[in-house]
């Protein structure tokens, strides 16, 4: 099925859409200084630009939405232009095993949260990520 739209109009559409600062990531981020952990946001110096790093402990954190990251809970693939969806996908998908491999290979710990997680129960969320940095 094709796009219903024109490039120039489905570009528009895309360019809307917000890679920072989500409603989400601030809500989670707020929920962090509250758990009285501080941190550094989208930070554009490391590679892959997490969401959340504290990079004295040499922490990564990701937020992946279910879309954009492929969850096998709640993805489905967009019934338009399926070709383009399943190739930005999959490289989605690469790109955050590379970026895993980088910062093991430099030491980092990464942690991923999945935003069906955080929409489910904040609290849990927050306290699986104090815990295990409790850990280090």
């Amino acid at each position: 099925m094709a796009d219903m739209f024109t490039k120039k109009k489905r570009s528009e559409i895309m360019a809307k859409i917000k890679s920072t600062d989500t409603k989400l990531e601030v809500l989670f981020r707020k929920a962090l200084l509250d758990a009285g952990w501080k941190h550094k946001k989208n930070a554009a110096k490391l590679m892959g630009k997490p969401d959340i790093a504290f990079p004295k402990l040499k922490v990564a954190v990701f937020i992946d939405s279910c879309f954009w990251h492929g969850c096998r809970y709640h993805f489905h693939i967009p019934k338009s232009n399926k070709k383009y969806w399943v190739k930005k996908l999959a490289r989605n998908k690469m790109r955050d095993k590379e970026v895993n491999k980088y910062y093991k290979k430099e030491g980092w710990a990464v942690i991923r949260v999945w935003e069906h997680s955080i929409k489910r129960d904040m609290g849990i969320a927050v306290k699986e990520i104090t815990d295990r940095l409790k850990l280090l």
